[in-house]
């Protein structure tokens, strides 16, 4: 899960069944951490291990992601390799000029669920995956797909060169710009005061009533987008063209982030690894793999920034499956060059 200020999991929730004995820690607006020196702000999104808050620091008077984990002992040992590398990665980089995210601080919190593994991490920007959607599909100019790039092949080269990690699930949802898309979401930018102590009206019940109206909101959006699809391929009646986004004064500077999945070159620990589109052929032919399983997302990548579309969207066919499919896309292209 990433500390984005808008999550991959956007249009759906977490939903209320996971905030029980050993899952979820149920955070309300105005709650403290680590005796008081973190206060929550709002919601930046969620994974299937933990969620993830935007907080305020007392102690540095500046905002942080703050990463809940589950509190479950499989998630609580998820949360401890994922400190270990982040640690790893934060003693090597004492500038924090690698381009990868940083940890800043961690803790144990109880709560009614047990006892939660915290992670606190520099608050960044969006996604981009986010990037890409704001930009309609459309494909980023070539120039500014190099400067993405840049930053990413640094980030990479750190992680390769001198620490031996592969970070082994890198994609655009995992590659966070250091600033918001939209200044208003940006808490700085924005001028909001932070949150200090929780609001009134707040109760115990806040929690599942807010993903309640937010599900409610989901499938509002969701019934206006099918309408205007139909709409659309009928003609494209009661549509106008939407005009091109302008990226100029959008901060491209980014991050790789989301250690949960990662591990030493010398110390592997599973053997399918990555997001299925953004799989290396070594991985799915199980033939054992290294850093340039990395440098396999990274161009699945750079070629989504570039075109707005995915390099390989497979899809089940009958007698084959996904990963046979990006096996066969890989045949033709290095074939059909000979």
């Amino acid at each position: 899960m990433s500390c984005s200020s808008s999550s991959a999991s956007e249009d759906e929730d977490e939903g209320i069944d996971s905030y029980r004995k050993g899952g979820y820690h149920a955070v309300r607006v105005g709650d403290s951490f680590a005796g008081g020196r973190y206060i929550a702000q709002r919601k930046l999104g969620w994974g299937q291990f933990s969620t993830v808050w935007l907080a305020y620091d007392t102690q540095s008077s500046g905002y942080v992601a703050l990463k809940i984990q589950k509190s479950a002992p499989q998630f609580a040992q998820a949360a401890l390799h994922e400190i270990e590398i982040l640690s790893a990665i934060a003693e090597g980089d004492p500038s924090n000029s690698k381009y990868v995210i940083r940890l800043i601080d961690q803790f144990k919190h109880t709560g009614p669920n047990g006892q939660h593994l915290c992670m606190v991490l520099e608050f960044l920007g969006d996604s981009l995956l986010r990037l890409i959607k704001y930009n309609r599909y459309k494909g980023l100019e070539l120039n500014k797909v190099r400067e993405i790039c840049k930053y990413i092949l640094t980030g990479l080269d750190y992680l390769h060169r001198e620490l031996g990690l592969i970070h082994t699930d890198l994609k655009p949802e995992n590659i966070l710009l250091c600033s918001t898309i939209n200044p208003s979401k940006d808490p700085i930018k924005s001028g909001t005061a932070p949150i200090l102590e929780r609001p009134e009206g707040n109760i115990n019940g806040g929690a599942g009533i807010s993903l309640i109206e937010k599900k409610l909101k989901q499938r509002a959006r969701r019934a206006v987008a099918r309408i205007s699809e139909r709409r659309a391929s009928m003609g494209g009646i009661g549509t106008v063209p939407k005009p091109d986004r302008c990226l100029d004064g959008i901060d491209l500077r980014c991050k790789v982030v989301d250690f949960g999945n990662a591990c030493w070159a010398d110390k592997q620990f599973a053997d399918e690894i990555q997001t299925r589109q953004y799989r290396a052929p070594e991985v799915i032919l199980r033939s054992g793999y290294s850093f340039s399983t990395d440098m396999w997302s990274f161009a699945c990548t750079a070629f989504e920034l570039a075109t707005g579309e995915m390099l390989f969207t497979p899809k089940d066919g009958q007698g084959f499956g996904e990963d046979e499919v990006i096996i066969f896309y890989v045949s033709v292209v290095v074939f059909s060059d000979r």
